[in-house]
């Protein structure tokens, strides 16, 4: 699931030359604005919009807009530190000491950035002098930037801290997971960063504070949740007297102490860790608990969907767009969508229960499957590492047949990898998490074994080829390898696009030959079922006005997923509008538009060529994947008929 990398991620982050990964990228800075540098940066960014530059006579129109698309992404790129920090780029020590700049002003400056991107992309590209590519480029660019835009009027209705995702877990996790410390630089980097941590968590503080004031209060569950992840990075040393190091303690200490530093110097770097922690920290997430506590005060007992936000209607009809890049399809007719699906998948459902010899109805296999000792490992270290074991043998098998499928294949490594306890209160059932664009750190599989109760063994499969490969990390990797096209193509990411293609792998791998034990079908067919049943609970609970009750009980009436993990993702659903439809409509999309191909080429049709079309553009809205799939069939047909 994403992924989340993509807030996991909760409420996107839509503009494309500030790239987003899996999960929204939830920053702050750790300094005031530098509003002279910010200036001078968009004074560039204007003057390289002109469709006068002398430079362009003497190139191409589509060299020139590849120029100009790396200089906006640079340019860009100057205003994310920690964007640099998740693709690898660590010589910028001054980036590297940084958080992102969260403020109400930085943000507009980039709305006002967007609006000059897309003023240009308009009226200074002579569309039609591009080649095929840069058209592609170009229309891509184009519908994010617009994107960009239209969310910003509801930029302050996705909740700032929630249970899932939010800045109180993400920019630790940033320190703990993706700051490298291979010299002393990069330590004093870190240090830096941890010492603007508690500046940056109140700048998040204030948005909250205002959306409280506002009526935008997440759900009351939410709040218990956000408190007991901060907390955990208060537990040990030197919090409280305790022989075991806090996570961040922690974790500093073990990139110190991995470095050729003399003890003396290394104890040293330790030492203004703890007093940075003792100072800095704790008081900054001791104050962040106090704020949450009083928005949890003012939500007492409230529970509820966007339509009940200020403009709430429009809010949710809005974030349906987003997710699903389309904007034909409204929360009625996603709605009906799901209740087909349901009832379709359940057909299917019902033949694998005559076949391994079931006697009763789907809803008692459904609590068979939930029961059973048999379809879990157990709850111990020996159980967590069984279950990564065989996880990693569903992806192994399957890669052995992988060019049979694919025309390319991503050269970046996989690694299956357990949630971190740091981080296991908070993150999801299961996400993938993107390498580095330098290759060092690999993409990961993470599997959250908190508890094995909420991963059954008859989902393994399934969810290890849609986490896995050839599911979010060919997406992804093979996405970062693109040659020849603009950077932010290589990084920006769609969820109905992304999640689409994910779910679309798992009935891949039934014709692909695997799934051959039909509990293992069944998983299958249960996680497809159970994004069918999203259309239906989502559009529910924020367009009709369900119920929490009401949503758990459908989920458990209509798919075998543990009640377990039905609540925690009812729970997700209250507090990410709009994204849990975006898995079953991008595959539905990709479906529809790989028969498409099929019904026209008929012998002709190539499944290696459809998959490297599809995946080889970069995470394309599915308005354009449609566009580039035509252009395919013509093509194509058109070449035959020669």
């Amino acid at each position: 699931m994403n992924p989340e990398f993509i807030t996991r991620l909760t409420a996107p982050c839509t503009c494309i030359f500030h790239p987003i990964e899996f999960e929204k990228s939830d920053s702050a800075l750790a300094m005031k604005p530098n509003f002279s540098f910010a200036t001078l940066v968009l004074a560039v960014c204007l003057a390289s919009c002109s469709a006068d530059d002398p430079q362009r006579t003497s190139i191409s129109e589509s060299e020139a807009l590849n120029q100009w698309f790396q200089q906006q992404f640079e340019i860009e790129l100057e205003f994310s530190p920690l964007q640099k920090t998740r693709l690898g780029y660590l010589d910028d020590l001054d980036a590297y000491s940084r958080w992102d700049d969260a403020s109400d002003a930085a943000r507009e400056a980039a709305l006002e950035r967007s609006r000059q991107r897309l003023h240009h992309l308009r009226t200074g590209v002579d569309f039609e002098a591009l080649d095929a590519a840069a058209k592609t480029s170009w229309r891509f660019a184009e519908y994010i930037e617009t994107t960009q835009l239209k969310q910003a009027e509801f930029r302050d209705h996705a909740y700032v801290f929630n249970h899932l995702s939010g800045p109180h877990a993400r920019l630790p996790a940033t320190l703990i997971g993706l700051h490298r410390v291979d010299n002393l630089a990069h330590a004093e980097a870190w240090l830096a960063r941890l010492d603007g941590l508690s500046d940056a968590l109140w700048t998040y503080v204030e948005r909250a504070e205002r959306q409280a004031a506002d009526g935008m209060l997440a759900p009351a569950f939410v709040y218990p949740i956000v408190i007991a992840s901060i907390e955990r990075y208060l537990r040990g040393a030197p919090f409280e007297d305790s022989e075991v190091d806090s996570p961040l303690l922690q974790d500093f200490r073990t990139k110190i102490e991995a470095l050729d530093l003399a003890e003396d110097e290394q104890s040293a770097l330790i030492s203004r860790a703890n007093n940075i922690l003792v100072g800095s920290v704790g008081p900054g997430f001791r104050d962040l608990i106090d704020a949450v506590r009083r928005h949890e005060t003012l939500a007492a007992g409230r529970v509820q969907g966007a339509s009940a936000l200020p403009q709430g209607e429009g809010y949710y009809n809005l974030q349906l767009q987003y997710f699903t890049t389309r904007e034909d399809l409204d929360a009625a007719t996603i709605h009906q969508i799901g209740v087909d699906e349901v009832a379709r998948i359940q057909r299917e459902m019902q033949a694998i229960m005559t076949q391994v010899g079931f006697e009763g109805s789907l809803q008692d296999f459904f609590a068979h499957l939930r029961d059973s000792p048999e379809f879990y490992y157990e709850d111990s270290a020996q159980g967590r590492a069984d279950y990564l074991r065989d996880a990693t043998r569903y992806i192994d098998q399957l890669m052995q047949v992988t060019d049979q499928w694919f025309g390319q294949l991503p050269r970046a490594g996989m690694e299956v990898r357990a949630v971190e306890d740091y981080r296991i209160e908070s993150a999801t059932g299961a996400f993938y998490e993107p390498g580095s664009l330098d290759g060092v750190r690999p993409g990961a599989y993470y599997v959250n074994l908190a508890s094995m109760r909420d991963m059954p063994i008859y989902t393994m499969e399934t969810l290890a080829y849609h986490e896995g490969a050839p599911g979010h990390h060919f997406q992804v990797a093979l996405a970062r390898e693109i040659e020849n096209v603009p950077m932010f193509q290589k990084l920006t990411w769609y969820s109905a696009y992304g999640e689409g293609w994910a779910l679309y792998t798992e009935y891949l791998g039934k014709e692909m030959g695997f799934f051959t034990d039909p509990y293992q079908d069944f998983g299958r067919l249960s996680y497809e079922i159970f994004r069918a049943a999203r259309l239906v609970v989502d559009t529910g609970i924020h367009a009709l006005g369900w119920t929490e009750e009401q949503a758990v009980a459908y989920m458990l009436e209509n798919t075998p997923l543990p009640e377990g993990d039905i609540r925690d993702e009812v729970r997700r659903y209250f507090v990410w509008p709009g994204q849990a439809v975006s898995y079953k409509i991008g595959m539905i999309t990709i479906m529809e538009l790989r028969q498409r191909a099929m019904d026209a080429l008929g012998d002709e049709f190539d499944i290696r060529e459809f998959h490297d079309l599809v995946l080889l553009q970069g995470s394309v809205p599915l308005g354009l994947l449609e566009q580039l799939v035509d252009d395919w069939i013509a093509a194509r047909t058109s070449f035959d008929e020669r």
